[in-house]
């Protein structure tokens, strides 16, 4: 495989990524890699790789302001769902556009809230992805956080939050945001995969989501939390790859 370091522009920021390219001829497909609050470019290397060894080609990236790792000079408290949603679909333009990859067969792989984020993508353009794989994903994030500010008068002008700096936007941009009701509207394979331990997103979020989507698959991983076992990683990327194979 061919892996390289990669900034790409857009919105008048730079996504720091990695694209894992295989050593196969023609056309391959791909998976956008996203990860969680606060999390790295690095933190699915794992699973790039295996799905690069395998024939599918990926991009791992940070958010823009979505870690305290990220490298792009954006700042967290400027960072929103919304500007991480521009982010990932940026990255989806870069992968149909590259000669290497199918432009038709653009997967979405997404842990937590790269796992919301990746629900918001594929409504905003549905025609460019072939499915969404899902892991523990956030889904209830807006809601969360609506009940911890009922009024727009309280939230704060910033708040630490897990060791990340957070601005008033991020909240207030989400007041009004509920993936759930178009859910049905995905025609497209999904996969979730979900731990029954999970004490920050429920199982009964994942099974919800799972039952809305007209074409989802749901599997729950017994005694997983959020955040797997290195044993329920290697599952996960074994399934990821099953899965972009399949479809």
């Amino acid at each position: 495989m061919t892996i390289t370091s990669l900034v790409i522009p857009h919105h008048g920021r730079g996504v720091h990524a990695v694209l894992y390219l295989p050593d196969a001829a023609g056309p391959v497909p791909a998976v956008l890699m996203s990860h969680g609050y606060n999390g790295f470019k690095a933190d699915f290397d794992d699973g790039a790789r295996l799905l690069a060894e395998n024939g599918v080609a990926a991009l791992c990236y940070t958010f823009c302001g979505g870690s305290t790792r990220d490298e792009s000079g954006f700042p967290t408290t400027e960072m929103t769902l919304f500007t991480e949603r521009e982010d990932a679909l940026a990255l989806v333009d870069f992968l149909k556009a590259h000669p290497a990859v199918d432009s038709g067969r653009i997967f979405l792989f997404g842990g937590s809230m790269g796992g919301l984020v990746s629900v918001m993508a594929s409504q905003e353009r549905p025609e460019d992805t072939a499915g969404l794989a899902l892991l523990f994903p956030a889904l209830c994030i807006p809601q969360n956080w609506r009940a911890r500010f009922p009024q727009a008068e309280d939230v704060p002008e910033t708040l630490d939050f897990w060791g990340l700096l957070l601005g008033r936007d991020f909240f207030l941009s989400m007041r009004e945001l509920d993936v759930f009701p178009r859910l049905p509207e995905y025609g497209k394979p999904v996969l979730i995969l979900q731990g029954d331990q999970d004490m920050i997103v429920s199982l009964e979020s994942s099974q919800r989501a799972a039952k809305a989507y007209p074409n989802a698959e749901l599997t729950v991983f017994p005694g997983e939390g959020h955040g797997f076992s290195p044993e329920g990683n290697r599952r996960v990327y074994e399934m990821l790859l099953t899965f972009v194979q399949t479809h």
